[in-house]
């Protein structure tokens, strides 16, 4: 007998959490059927990205890292059929140099950053606007500290040509930006987008899975009900 007001204290904190949780839950669900919706390649635009064959690296003898350029990093690649060292010294400065001479190569202006996204880019040519973004100012969709062009295609994508580098750092589809937010609310971060180990989301998941367990409990309770009824 006294089990039967335990079980009804239980169903009735059952619902009461079930009123506090729903909400999470509902955009738990609802943010995660978004997210698998679509296949991952295609929400990073991986696929309008136009496949370029593979140019052999030549690299004449060039004396391009010393003591004094500080280099953290360097980073080679072919553009525009050349070879060209992407150098990152230990403050953060990213610019680019002909690894055949050493000179240095200029930043990309808004013709070049327009001429990078048509050429590389499905539809690249389709151009809305080309704008510039320091790397203290980023947009939100790119969240990078590196000075960029932003090409904003006819389409809504967004794609991002590194003015000191040269290269496509990122694409931004429509859907991108929706499954970004989507994320946000998932991980229930919607400033940064990338903490998913915070108080909230740890105390709703925890209170989430109580109330499933509870569920769990009363529904093997209910059967037990039913089953006297038939008896």
């Amino acid at each position: 007998m006294a089990a039967k007001p335990l079980m009804q204290r239980l169903a009735k904190w059952h619902i009461w959490l079930g009123w506090l949780v729903g909400v999470p839950i509902v955009m738990w669900l609802a943010s995660g059927l978004f997210m698998v919706a679509r296949p991952i390649e295609e929400v990073r635009g991986n696929h309008l990205r136009v496949e370029t064959p593979e140019q052999a690296l030549i690299i004449p003898g060039s004396e391009i890292a010393s003591d004094e350029a500080r280099l953290k990093e360097m980073r080679v690649t072919m553009q525009d059929g050349r070879a060209v060292a992407i150098l990152t010294t230990l403050d953060g400065m990213t610019s680019r140099v002909d690894m055949a001479s050493g000179d240095p190569i200029a930043p990309l202006d808004a013709e070049a950053a327009r001429a990078i996204a048509a050429a590389r880019i499905v539809g690249g040519d389709a151009v809305r606007s080309v704008t510039l973004f320091d790397a203290s100012a980023v947009p939100f969709d790119f969240r990078r500290p590196m000075a960029v062009w932003q090409v904003a295609l006819e389409d809504g994508t967004n794609v991002y040509i590194g003015r000191d580098t040269g290269e496509i750092e990122a694409v931004r589809t429509r859907w991108w930006r929706w499954f970004d937010v989507m994320w946000g609310l998932h991980i229930m971060d919607f400033s940064e987008r990338e903490d998913t180990s915070h108080p909230i989301l740890i105390v709703f998941a925890a209170l989430g899975l109580t109330g499933a367990l509870m569920g769990l409990i009363l529904m093997f309770r209910r059967r037990k009900a039913r089953v006297t009824a038939d008896a």
